[in-house]
């Protein structure tokens, strides 16, 4: 029998409750960390999120409960309001969940056309669609996920190869937008058609089968169809640009001769004026309205500085003709005096001679000056040896007087005889 001390020392027994759990906590452990790795390893398959843009398509392995028509379904829900929508979605292990995307897709594709006239090209169009989101379901049963490679893919190149079919290799060099609009407008009609084909109403398993016959419809959305480039052989498009160059060189012809067509018609019109000018000028010009001009234009000529040449004429008018001498320097030549105390030579005297000019003596070089001016043609003074505007006399009246004096001393001279001092023998 143990004593009191022993007792004291020895440790208190513990309960029922815990020595169970002791006895069982082995193998409550393995059965956590089995249900824990069964856990870890269904998670993908329970646990499905559906991301943003995307949605889900509920697929039966076995049987399920359909809460909207209240049956058991099988295979792939077609209810558009089964759709799985962005989220959290817990389902069945055995059970799948397929996504599929909402958002407007664009995909790139290259295809080998022929033209009208025979020309092989490479045609590249990008190909922008969207899905509808009540179709999904029907188009993932009778068609797949790989819907755009068994179905928008082969049906816009088809079209392609139909709209480039009908161009020629010019006109579908330069016809970009109708070709894109032509190809966008039979690709969707075509994909309507041959999707609403493929719908099988005896293989739903839903309570109303027919209900989803024109579902596939418009299951698909194509947006556009851009072409990008097109690509024709180096032969081709180099007589493309050489036509294109030889049109555009026509255009600028035709503007030209319409250019001097215009033109001919302005130098008419100006010649009609130039005419009608002449005419009504000539009404008011006179014979001694040009007299005075000669006599005008003369005496400006003789108050120049430079040496001149005087051949006078012998019409009625008898207004002298003052060439200057293009052999002398300008300011070179013997400027002549006029008369002092303003006084007008005799009525018999000459003009002054001087080692440049004469009124018909040989010069001293041993030419004459018909030589250096040629023939007279006329009475009218040479503009080129006018005076500038203003120019005036060192005298005034008295230059003036003097001037004429000198102009018609030889008018007066054949009616009384040769002058004196001239040198010149008289005539028999």
């Amino acid at each position: 029998m143990a004593t009191y001390s022993e007792f004291l020392d020895s440790k208190p027994l513990p309960k029922r409750g815990w020595r169970r759990i002791r006895r069982h906590l082995p193998r409550f452990s393995v059965i956590v960390m089995t249900l824990l790795l069964i856990g870890i390893v269904l998670w993908p398959y329970v646990v499905v999120s559906v991301p943003t843009g995307q949605v889900g398509i509920l697929w039966y392995r076995l049987i399920g409960f359909d809460p909207y028509c209240m049956c058991l379904v099988r295979g792939t829900v077609l209810d558009p309001r089964d759709i799985r929508e962005e989220g959290l979605h817990l389902i069945m292990p055995w059970n799948k969940l397929y996504l599929y995307d909402l958002r407007l897709q664009s995909v790139t594709q290259t295809y080998n056309a022929i033209s009208k006239d025979g020309v092989s090209m490479s045609v590249q169009v990008s190909i922008r669609y969207q899905l509808q989101h009540n179709s999904v379901a029907v188009l993932h049963k009778f068609i797949g996920p790989d819907y755009f490679a068994t179905v928008i893919s082969p049906e816009i190149g088809s079209q392609t190869r139909q709209v480039i079919a009908q161009y020629t290799a010019e006109e579908v060099y330069t016809s970009r937008e109708a070709i894109q609009a032509e190809i966008h407008d039979s690709g969707q009609k075509a994909l309507g058609a041959s999707l609403n084909k493929l719908v099988q109403p005896e293989a739903m398993e839903q309570p109303d089968p027919k209900h989803y016959n024109d579902f596939l419809q418009s299951a698909i959305q194509l947006l556009d169809t851009l072409v990008l480039s097109i690509e024709l052989p180096p032969a081709i498009v180099a007589a493309i640009n050489r036509q294109t160059e030889q049109y555009y060189q026509i255009q600028e012809y035709k503007f030209r001769v319409e250019r001097e067509a215009q033109e001919s018609k302005r130098k008419q019109i100006e010649a009609n004026g130039i005419a009608a000018f002449q005419r009504t000028v000539s009404q008011g010009i006179s014979e001694s309205y040009l007299r005075w001009r000669g006599i005008e234009a003369t005496l400006a000529l003789a108050q120049s500085p430079n040496a001149k040449i005087v051949i006078f004429g012998t019409n009625k008018d008898g207004l002298p003709l003052i060439l200057g001498n293009v052999d002398t320097p300008p300011g070179s030549g013997i400027t002549p005096q006029p008369p002092a105390n303003g006084a007008a030579p005799p009525s018999g005297a000459p003009p002054a001679p001087s080692d440049k000019s004469s009124s018909g003596a040989p010069s001293p070089g041993g030419s004459n000056d018909a030589d250096k001016v040629g023939q007279s043609t006329g009475n009218a003074p040479l503009a080129s040896d006018a005076a500038p505007p203003g120019a005036s006399g060192a005298n005034g009246m008295s230059d003036f007087e003097a001037i004429l004096s000198r102009l018609y001393s030889p008018f007066r001279a054949t009616d009384s005889g040769p002058p004196a001092d001239t040198g010149a023998p008289p005539k028999p």
